[in-house]
């Protein structure tokens, strides 16, 4: 899995929404530097922060997968 683009996906389907990263990490319940950190490709986001992501931003976990 390539971290890169998962982290590309979740930033910008975050800024699609209108979420600040720390308005987002607050919604998901995970620290800002998590976030950037997925958002940096430098952590590979785990199950439960996709289906926390998926929920807040209303789309797909599918939606976040990379092509």
């Amino acid at each position: 899995m390539d971290s890169t683009s998962w982290g590309r996906r979740v930033k910008a389907f975050r800024k699609l929404k209108g979420y600040t990263q720390i308005d987002f990490a607050k919604s998901i319940g995970v620290s800002v530097s998590v976030v950037g950190e997925i958002e940096r490709g430098k952590r590979v986001p785990s199950e439960e922060f996709l289906l926390k992501t998926s929920e807040t931003l209303d789309i797909a976990i599918a939606e976040l997968k990379p092509k």
